[in-house]
Protein backbone atom coordinates (compact mmCIF):
# COMPACT_ATOMS: atom_id res chain seq x y z
CA UNK A 1 0.00 0.00 0.00
CA UNK A 2 1.02 3.64 -0.72
CA UNK A 3 1.67 5.68 2.36
CA UNK A 4 0.00 8.60 2.61
CA UNK A 5 1.63 11.87 1.64
CA UNK A 6 3.15 13.71 4.57
CA UNK A 7 1.82 17.87 4.87
CA UNK A 8 4.06 20.45 4.17
CA UNK A 9 1.97 23.26 4.48
CA UNK A 10 1.27 22.68 8.86
CA UNK A 11 0.50 26.15 9.80
CA UNK A 12 2.54 27.87 12.81
CA UNK A 13 0.55 30.28 14.03
CA UNK A 14 -0.52 29.40 17.35
CA UNK A 15 2.74 26.70 17.80
CA UNK A 16 4.48 27.76 20.96
CA UNK A 17 7.75 26.75 22.66
CA UNK A 18 7.30 26.61 26.24
CA UNK A 19 9.46 25.38 29.29
CA UNK A 20 7.88 22.88 31.64
CA UNK A 21 4.99 23.63 33.73
CA UNK A 22 6.17 25.33 36.86
CA UNK A 23 3.70 27.44 38.88
CA UNK A 24 4.51 29.42 42.22
CA UNK A 25 4.00 28.06 46.21
CA UNK A 26 0.68 29.96 47.24
CA UNK A 27 -1.40 29.80 50.48
CA UNK A 28 -4.80 29.40 49.39
CA UNK A 29 -6.41 31.31 52.15
CA UNK A 30 -9.06 32.65 50.52
CA UNK A 31 -12.95 30.99 49.27
CA UNK A 32 -11.53 28.41 47.81
CA UNK A 33 -10.03 26.68 45.87
CA UNK A 34 -7.94 25.69 48.92
CA UNK A 35 -4.30 23.50 49.20
CA UNK A 36 -4.92 20.03 48.69
CA UNK A 37 -3.38 17.85 51.14
CA UNK A 38 0.24 16.58 49.94
CA UNK A 39 -1.35 13.15 50.22
CA UNK A 40 -3.85 13.65 47.86
CA UNK A 41 -1.38 15.06 45.58
CA UNK A 42 0.48 11.90 46.01
CA UNK A 43 -2.63 10.18 44.41
CA UNK A 44 -3.63 12.42 41.84
CA UNK A 45 0.18 11.58 40.19
CA UNK A 46 -0.86 7.85 40.07
CA UNK A 47 -0.49 5.90 37.09
CA UNK A 48 -4.38 6.08 35.84
CA UNK A 49 -6.27 2.57 35.37
CA UNK A 50 -9.36 1.60 33.61
CA UNK A 51 -12.58 3.42 34.12
CA UNK A 52 -13.79 -0.17 34.57
CA UNK A 53 -10.83 -1.95 35.82
CA UNK A 54 -11.80 -4.12 39.50
CA UNK A 55 -9.67 -1.98 41.42
CA UNK A 56 -11.41 1.19 40.49
CA UNK A 57 -14.72 -0.17 40.80
CA UNK A 58 -13.72 -1.07 44.13
CA UNK A 59 -12.23 2.07 45.12
CA UNK A 60 -16.12 4.05 43.60
CA UNK A 61 -17.41 2.02 46.40
CA UNK A 62 -14.88 3.27 48.72
CA UNK A 63 -15.59 7.04 47.60
CA UNK A 64 -19.51 6.71 48.13
CA UNK A 65 -19.14 5.07 51.15
CA UNK A 66 -16.96 7.56 52.63
CA UNK A 67 -19.17 10.14 51.22
CA UNK A 68 -22.09 9.17 52.98
CA UNK A 69 -19.85 9.35 56.56
CA UNK A 70 -19.19 12.82 55.62
CA UNK A 71 -22.72 14.00 54.79
CA UNK A 72 -23.74 12.07 57.72
CA UNK A 73 -26.46 10.07 55.49
CA UNK A 74 -27.62 6.62 54.16
CA UNK A 75 -28.48 8.11 51.20
CA UNK A 76 -28.37 5.10 48.20
CA UNK A 77 -27.54 7.45 45.07
CA UNK A 78 -24.39 9.56 46.65
CA UNK A 79 -21.37 9.80 43.81
CA UNK A 80 -19.13 12.33 42.75
CA UNK A 81 -20.28 14.54 39.68
CA UNK A 82 -17.72 14.37 37.08
CA UNK A 83 -17.37 18.25 36.79
CA UNK A 84 -16.87 21.09 39.35
CA UNK A 85 -19.68 21.30 42.21
CA UNK A 86 -21.24 23.86 39.60
CA UNK A 87 -22.12 20.22 37.70
CA UNK A 88 -22.95 19.08 40.92
CA UNK A 89 -25.41 22.30 41.67
CA UNK A 90 -27.26 22.11 38.44
CA UNK A 91 -27.46 18.42 38.50
CA UNK A 92 -29.81 18.51 41.96
CA UNK A 93 -32.10 20.67 39.36
CA UNK A 94 -31.66 19.40 36.22
CA UNK A 95 -32.80 15.84 37.56
CA UNK A 96 -35.94 17.29 39.78
CA UNK A 97 -36.92 19.98 37.99
CA UNK A 98 -39.75 19.50 35.22
CA UNK A 99 -41.15 22.47 33.15
CA UNK A 100 -43.77 24.35 35.24
CA UNK A 101 -42.47 22.96 38.61
CA UNK A 102 -42.55 25.73 41.15
CA UNK A 103 -39.20 26.31 42.56
CA UNK A 104 -38.89 28.58 45.72
CA UNK A 105 -35.04 29.95 46.56
CA UNK A 106 -34.30 31.22 49.38
CA UNK A 107 -31.51 34.14 48.35
CA UNK A 108 -29.53 35.63 50.60
CA UNK A 109 -26.51 35.90 48.59
CA UNK A 110 -24.13 35.09 45.19
CA UNK A 111 -24.98 31.45 45.04
CA UNK A 112 -28.79 31.58 45.89
CA UNK A 113 -28.77 33.86 42.70
CA UNK A 114 -27.44 31.32 40.81
CA UNK A 115 -29.49 28.87 41.83
CA UNK A 116 -32.54 31.16 40.55
CA UNK A 117 -30.33 31.00 37.18
CA UNK A 118 -30.25 27.43 36.66
CA UNK A 119 -33.56 26.67 37.91
CA UNK A 120 -34.86 28.78 35.46
CA UNK A 121 -33.14 27.28 32.53
CA UNK A 122 -34.70 23.86 33.27
CA UNK A 123 -38.20 25.74 33.26
CA UNK A 124 -39.31 26.07 36.46
CA UNK A 125 -41.18 28.66 37.87
CA UNK A 126 -39.25 30.56 40.17
CA UNK A 127 -40.10 32.59 42.61
CA UNK A 128 -37.44 33.83 45.87
CA UNK A 129 -37.55 35.35 49.53
CA UNK A 130 -34.80 37.09 50.46
CA UNK A 131 -32.62 38.76 52.92
CA UNK A 132 -29.30 41.41 53.24
CA UNK A 133 -26.11 39.46 52.49
CA UNK A 134 -24.89 38.26 55.57
CA UNK A 135 -28.52 37.43 57.18
CA UNK A 136 -29.86 34.30 57.87
CA UNK A 137 -33.59 33.36 57.19
CA UNK A 138 -35.79 32.17 60.36
CA UNK A 139 -37.94 28.97 60.32
CA UNK A 140 -40.88 31.05 60.46
CA UNK A 141 -40.06 32.96 57.49
CA UNK A 142 -39.34 29.55 55.36
CA UNK A 143 -42.70 28.36 56.72
CA UNK A 144 -44.95 31.56 55.39
CA UNK A 145 -43.33 30.84 52.48
CA UNK A 146 -44.12 27.70 52.18
CA UNK A 147 -47.65 28.16 52.79
CA UNK A 148 -47.64 31.27 50.28
CA UNK A 149 -45.93 29.38 47.46
CA UNK A 150 -46.64 25.68 48.02
CA UNK A 151 -43.18 25.38 45.96
CA UNK A 152 -42.47 21.72 44.70
CA UNK A 153 -38.68 22.40 45.69
CA UNK A 154 -37.17 24.37 48.37
CA UNK A 155 -33.64 25.24 47.46
CA UNK A 156 -31.48 26.79 50.00
CA UNK A 157 -27.50 27.28 50.82
CA UNK A 158 -26.27 26.26 53.86
CA UNK A 159 -22.92 27.82 53.41
CA UNK A 160 -23.29 31.06 51.42
CA UNK A 161 -19.44 31.68 50.17
CA UNK A 162 -20.18 34.99 49.18
CA UNK A 163 -21.29 36.36 53.00
CA UNK A 164 -19.64 33.72 55.16
CA UNK A 165 -23.41 32.91 56.92
CA UNK A 166 -24.26 29.66 57.68
CA UNK A 167 -27.97 28.98 57.99
CA UNK A 168 -29.40 27.17 60.36
CA UNK A 169 -31.49 23.65 59.49
CA UNK A 170 -33.39 23.09 62.42
CA UNK A 171 -37.18 22.44 61.74
CA UNK A 172 -37.16 23.43 58.15
CA UNK A 173 -37.13 19.52 56.46
CA UNK A 174 -40.31 19.21 59.04
CA UNK A 175 -41.39 21.94 57.27
CA UNK A 176 -41.18 20.67 53.79
CA UNK A 177 -42.67 17.46 54.60
CA UNK A 178 -45.57 18.78 56.06
CA UNK A 179 -45.95 20.37 52.66
CA UNK A 180 -44.60 17.58 50.43
CA UNK A 181 -41.94 19.76 48.84
CA UNK A 182 -38.19 18.92 48.53
CA UNK A 183 -35.59 20.23 50.39
CA UNK A 184 -32.14 20.87 48.34
CA UNK A 185 -29.11 22.37 50.48
CA UNK A 186 -25.79 23.42 49.02
CA UNK A 187 -23.12 22.38 50.90
CA UNK A 188 -20.46 23.94 49.16
CA UNK A 189 -18.24 25.54 51.71
CA UNK A 190 -20.05 23.26 54.40
CA UNK A 191 -19.00 19.42 53.71
CA UNK A 192 -16.19 18.26 55.67
CA UNK A 193 -15.73 21.76 57.89
CA UNK A 194 -18.93 22.42 59.29
CA UNK A 195 -21.35 20.12 61.27
CA UNK A 196 -24.16 18.19 58.29
CA UNK A 197 -26.44 15.95 59.09
CA UNK A 198 -28.57 15.26 56.11
CA UNK A 199 -30.89 12.81 57.56
CA UNK A 200 -31.38 14.03 60.47
CA UNK A 201 -32.37 17.15 58.37
CA UNK A 202 -34.52 15.79 56.35
CA UNK A 203 -32.80 17.33 53.49
CA UNK A 204 -33.64 15.52 49.87
CA UNK A 205 -30.94 16.80 47.64
CA UNK A 206 -27.50 18.13 48.36
CA UNK A 207 -24.40 18.81 46.60
CA UNK A 208 -20.89 20.13 47.21
CA UNK A 209 -16.79 20.28 46.02
CA UNK A 210 -14.05 18.96 46.22
CA UNK A 211 -11.55 21.91 46.45
CA UNK A 212 -12.83 23.06 49.99
CA UNK A 213 -13.21 20.77 53.41
CA UNK A 214 -12.14 17.89 51.41
CA UNK A 215 -8.53 19.30 50.46
CA UNK A 216 -8.59 18.03 47.36
CA UNK A 217 -7.98 19.81 43.83
CA UNK A 218 -11.18 21.14 42.12
CA UNK A 219 -13.05 19.07 39.48
CA UNK A 220 -15.45 16.46 41.14
CA UNK A 221 -18.69 17.71 42.59
CA UNK A 222 -19.90 15.49 45.04
CA UNK A 223 -23.84 14.64 44.78
CA UNK A 224 -26.60 12.72 46.94
CA UNK A 225 -29.97 12.23 46.36
CA UNK A 226 -32.64 10.99 48.59
CA UNK A 227 -35.86 8.53 48.01
CA UNK A 228 -38.38 11.53 47.92
CA UNK A 229 -36.07 13.16 45.15
CA UNK A 230 -35.33 9.48 43.42
CA UNK A 231 -39.34 9.18 43.03
CA UNK A 232 -39.19 12.27 41.83
CA UNK A 233 -37.03 11.59 39.42
CA UNK A 234 -38.61 8.46 38.52
CA UNK A 235 -41.84 9.77 38.27
CA UNK A 236 -40.83 12.45 35.83
CA UNK A 237 -43.03 12.28 32.47
CA UNK A 238 -40.07 13.79 30.37
CA UNK A 239 -36.02 12.97 29.83
CA UNK A 240 -33.86 14.87 32.22
CA UNK A 241 -32.97 17.56 29.77
CA UNK A 242 -28.86 16.83 30.58
CA UNK A 243 -27.72 13.92 29.27
CA UNK A 244 -24.30 13.94 31.02
CA UNK A 245 -25.88 14.79 34.82
CA UNK A 246 -28.78 12.54 34.29
CA UNK A 247 -28.53 10.42 37.62
CA UNK A 248 -30.86 7.87 36.10
CA UNK A 249 -28.26 6.79 34.03
CA UNK A 250 -25.30 7.54 35.90
CA UNK A 251 -26.82 5.18 38.67
CA UNK A 252 -26.20 2.15 36.04
CA UNK A 253 -22.63 3.14 36.63
CA UNK A 254 -22.05 3.57 39.70
CA UNK A 255 -24.99 1.14 41.10
CA UNK A 256 -24.50 -2.36 40.87
CA UNK A 257 -24.60 -2.62 37.24
CA UNK A 258 -21.47 -0.87 36.38
CA UNK A 259 -22.51 0.14 33.16
CA UNK A 260 -20.65 2.62 30.48
CA UNK A 261 -21.44 6.32 30.49
CA UNK A 262 -18.47 8.67 30.56
CA UNK A 263 -14.51 7.78 30.94
CA UNK A 264 -14.64 8.80 34.58
CA UNK A 265 -11.48 10.83 35.84
CA UNK A 266 -9.96 8.10 37.35
CA UNK A 267 -7.25 9.65 39.13
CA UNK A 268 -9.36 12.95 40.58
CA UNK A 269 -11.29 10.29 42.23
CA UNK A 270 -7.83 8.62 43.44
CA UNK A 271 -7.55 12.23 44.86
CA UNK A 272 -11.01 12.14 46.38
CA UNK A 273 -10.40 8.67 48.12
CA UNK A 274 -7.73 9.91 49.30
CA UNK A 275 -9.43 12.99 50.46
CA UNK A 276 -12.03 11.06 52.17
CA UNK A 277 -9.84 8.64 53.84
CA UNK A 278 -7.64 11.22 55.59
CA UNK A 279 -10.99 13.20 57.03
CA UNK A 280 -12.71 9.76 57.77
CA UNK A 281 -9.16 8.75 59.55
CA UNK A 282 -9.40 12.44 61.64
CA UNK A 283 -13.07 11.66 62.56
CA UNK A 284 -15.47 14.18 61.13
CA UNK A 285 -16.45 15.34 64.28
CA UNK A 286 -12.42 16.23 64.98
CA UNK A 287 -12.96 17.93 61.95
CA UNK A 288 -15.97 20.52 62.55
CA UNK A 289 -14.04 21.63 65.87
CA UNK A 290 -10.69 21.64 64.46
CA UNK A 291 -12.16 24.19 61.94
CA UNK A 292 -14.16 26.01 64.67
CA UNK A 293 -11.07 26.29 66.85
CA UNK A 294 -9.00 28.11 64.36
CA UNK A 295 -12.08 30.43 62.92
CA UNK A 296 -12.23 31.65 66.67
CA UNK A 297 -8.63 32.07 66.68
CA UNK A 298 -8.68 34.09 63.70
CA UNK A 299 -11.84 36.44 64.48
CA UNK A 300 -10.40 37.27 68.18
CA UNK A 301 -7.58 38.57 66.50
CA UNK A 302 -8.77 40.15 63.23
CA UNK A 303 -11.39 42.47 65.93
CA UNK A 304 -8.67 42.68 68.48
CA UNK A 305 -6.86 45.03 65.27
CA UNK A 306 -9.84 46.81 64.97
CA UNK A 307 -11.20 45.39 62.08
CA UNK A 308 -14.89 44.53 61.97
CA UNK A 309 -17.02 41.04 60.95
CA UNK A 310 -19.62 41.50 59.14
CA UNK A 311 -21.88 38.39 59.86
CA UNK A 312 -22.90 38.32 63.63
CA UNK A 313 -20.87 35.37 65.60
CA UNK A 314 -23.90 32.89 66.12
CA UNK A 315 -24.31 32.75 61.87
CA UNK A 316 -20.68 32.72 60.63
CA UNK A 317 -19.30 29.93 58.97
CA UNK A 318 -15.74 28.25 60.11
CA UNK A 319 -14.83 28.06 56.99
CA UNK A 320 -15.13 31.16 55.20
CA UNK A 321 -14.87 34.56 57.24
CA UNK A 322 -15.91 37.71 55.39
CA UNK A 323 -13.92 41.17 56.75
CA UNK A 324 -15.57 44.35 56.87
CA UNK A 325 -13.09 46.94 54.47
CA UNK A 326 -11.43 49.72 56.27
CA UNK A 327 -13.03 52.79 54.75
CA UNK A 328 -10.53 54.24 52.81
CA UNK A 329 -8.47 51.07 52.43
CA UNK A 330 -8.35 49.74 48.58
CA UNK A 331 -9.14 46.34 49.47
CA UNK A 332 -7.78 45.03 46.33
CA UNK A 333 -4.45 46.67 46.88
CA UNK A 334 -3.77 44.78 49.74
CA UNK A 335 -5.09 41.30 48.82
CA UNK A 336 -2.65 41.92 45.36
CA UNK A 337 0.25 42.96 48.25
CA UNK A 338 -0.15 39.87 49.91
CA UNK A 339 -0.37 37.27 46.47
CA UNK A 340 2.72 39.14 44.97
CA UNK A 341 4.58 39.77 48.34
CA UNK A 342 4.08 37.12 50.33
CA UNK A 343 2.42 34.19 48.11
CA UNK A 344 -1.25 34.69 50.20
CA UNK A 345 -4.35 34.90 48.22
CA UNK A 346 -7.24 36.26 50.12
CA UNK A 347 -10.81 36.64 48.10
CA UNK A 348 -13.09 39.89 47.57
CA UNK A 349 -16.33 40.50 48.20
CA UNK A 350 -18.53 39.05 45.04
CA UNK A 351 -22.20 40.74 43.98
CA UNK A 352 -23.55 43.15 46.87
CA UNK A 353 -20.35 42.51 48.88
CA UNK A 354 -18.25 43.94 46.27
CA UNK A 355 -15.46 45.69 47.18
CA UNK A 356 -16.55 46.22 51.10
CA UNK A 357 -15.36 42.79 52.33
CA UNK A 358 -12.62 40.44 52.10
CA UNK A 359 -13.00 36.40 52.35
CA UNK A 360 -10.92 34.41 54.39
CA UNK A 361 -10.76 30.84 53.93
CA UNK A 362 -9.67 28.46 56.32
CA UNK A 363 -10.83 24.95 55.19
CA UNK A 364 -9.69 21.41 55.36
CA UNK A 365 -5.67 20.86 55.24
CA UNK A 366 -5.54 24.76 55.86
CA UNK A 367 -7.37 25.25 58.35
CA UNK A 368 -4.28 25.26 61.06
CA UNK A 369 -3.61 27.86 64.29
CA UNK A 370 0.16 28.47 62.00
CA UNK A 371 -2.05 29.50 58.80
CA UNK A 372 -4.28 32.28 61.50
CA UNK A 373 -1.19 33.58 62.98
CA UNK A 374 0.57 34.37 59.82
CA UNK A 375 -2.07 35.99 58.50
CA UNK A 376 -2.68 37.72 61.49
CA UNK A 377 0.63 39.14 61.80
CA UNK A 378 0.55 40.66 58.40
CA UNK A 379 -2.76 42.28 58.75
CA UNK A 380 -0.55 43.87 61.99
CA UNK A 381 2.04 44.69 60.23
CA UNK A 382 1.09 45.87 56.46
CA UNK A 383 -2.38 46.75 56.86
CA UNK A 384 -1.65 50.51 58.37
CA UNK A 385 0.67 51.43 55.05
CA UNK A 386 -2.83 50.69 52.96
CA UNK A 387 -4.39 53.03 55.09
CA UNK A 388 -5.29 56.87 54.54
CA UNK A 389 -3.19 59.11 56.43
CA UNK A 390 -5.74 60.31 59.45
CA UNK A 391 -7.38 56.94 61.06
CA UNK A 392 -11.06 55.89 60.66
CA UNK A 393 -13.10 53.09 61.87
CA UNK A 394 -12.87 50.25 60.49
CA UNK A 395 -16.51 49.82 59.01
CA UNK A 396 -18.48 49.96 55.91
CA UNK A 397 -21.96 50.19 55.47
Amino acid sequence: MASLPIPTSVSTAHRLGLDPIATPDRLLLGPGPSNAHPTVLQALARTPIGHLDPLYIELMSEVQELLRYAWQTDNRLTIPMSGTGSAAMEATLANTVERGDKVLVAVNGYFGLRLVDMAGRYGAEVVTIERPWGEAFSKAEIAEALATYKPTILAMVHAETSTGVCQPMEGIGDLCRQHDCLLLLDTVTSLGGVPLFLDDWKVDLAYSCSQKGLSCPPGLGPFTMGPRAEAKLLARTTKVPNWYLDVSLLNQYWGSDRVYHHTAPVNMNFGMREALRLLAEEGIENAWARHRRNAERLWAGLESLGLALHVPEELRLPTLTTVRIPEGVDGKAFSRHLLDRHGIEVGGGLGALAGKVWRIGLMGYNSTPENVDRLLDLFANELPAFRPSAPVAAAVG
